[in-house]
């Protein structure tokens, strides 16, 4: 079996989004009550299995090892401190000179993404770089024009071309193509370099949440997003609707996920497939669903449902906690 092990560039200073950064690295933001960036970021590395993360560190590294110690989470936490800035190559060399494993997975940390990173680790080989890149968003709405009259707008569009999306799955055997290096952006001195020999593949998921924070105005969408919404090992739920009576939440799995297997004891849920699609085990009985599926789901009445593509739900439920429990 291949080893793996993780990393996390996070020593950059912040500076577009002082004050918040004078007193904390970005990495330590938070982007829902008590619940960091890093904290999203580690969890994510450890629901793929990984048990050691390397954190790339500079700018105030005291107050990340203050949180995370040398273990968090059941994970085994571990420090490269740059003294002074040294660009991302050198912090991605910190990690591939000192530590010996057959896969790198890095991360930028300030990346707030659902990607599903088991999927992109499965699609890596020894013989290239991968790297995640998403569509680039327009930052301003478009105003669409014909002859002399404008026809329509919309609203910051995706636009048709793709960017760096901040995370490399990197092997072993192609290493030594980044220690050739002792410093510098690792954007602009090697995967250049790799791209032209073709070396370098890319891994894209299309209609996934990604945002880079560098801005305050990123960091309130982002917090926005996160509002009502609890992350989950397999993916993600968020409520939209909470009264006395019910309750409404989009329920968002990775593919090739599974959520645990549950089962309500007096209420119904009813299931609808907005996108995606999935395999619900309901009792002993397998059901696919596919996008416009609705499927109700009886009090007493196992469930647990795997994603067979990136699958997004509407369930609707009693709006009682404690009714619907997990079974073992």
């Amino acid at each position: 079996m291949n080893s793996i092990v993780g990393g996390i560039l996070c020593g950059g200073y912040g500076k577009r989004l002082w004050p918040l950064t004078n007193v904390l690295p970005k990495v330590l933001l938070e982007i829902s009550n008590g619940y960091t960036i890093m904290d999203r970021q580690l969890n994510q590395l450890k629901n793929v299995g990984i048990k050691d993360v390397y954190l790339l560190a500079g700018y105030l590294y005291e107050k990340i090892k203050e949180r995370y110690g040398e273990e968090w989470n059941g994970l085994r936490i571990h420090y490269f401190v740059e003294e002074e800035p040294g660009g991302t190559l050198y912090a991605i060399n910190n990690l591939l000179g000192n530590v010996e494993s057959d896969f790198y997975l890095i991360m930028n940390g300030d990346i707030v993404t659902d990607i599903n990173l088991l999927k992109m680790l499965k699609n890596a080989d020894e013989n290239t770089v991968s790297m995640a890149v998403t569509r680039l968003k327009s930052p301003y709405g478009i105003v669409n024009i014909s002859e002399s009259k404008i026809i329509g707008f919309e609203e910051k569009p995706e636009l048709p071309y793709y960017i760096n999306a901040g995370i490399y799955v990197i092997s072993k055997k192609l290493k030594d193509r980044f220690l050739a290096f002792k410093s510098g952006d690792v954007e602009k001195l090697v995967f250049p370099l790799l791209a032209k020999e073709g070396l370098l593949k890319y891994y894209f998921e299309k209609d996934v949440l990604w945002y880079s924070v560098d801005s305050h105005k990123d960091l309130e969408t982002v917090r926005s997003e996160f509002l009502n919404r609890e992350d989950m090992p397999w993916g993600f739920v968020k409520t939209i609707v909470l009264t006395e009576k019910y309750m409404v939440q989009r329920v968002y799995i990775m593919e090739d996920f599974s959520t645990p297997t549950y089962v309500h004891r007096e209420k119904d849920e009813s299931l609808h497939v907005i996108s995606g699609k999935g395999r619900v085990l309901l009792d002993d009985k397998e059901i696919q669903v596919k996008e416009g599926d609705v499927l109700r789901i009886r009090p007493g009445q196992k469930h647990s449902i795997t994603a067979l593509e990136n699958l997004t739900l509407m369930e609707y439920s009693t709006s009682h906690p404690t009714d619907r429990i997990v079974v073992l």
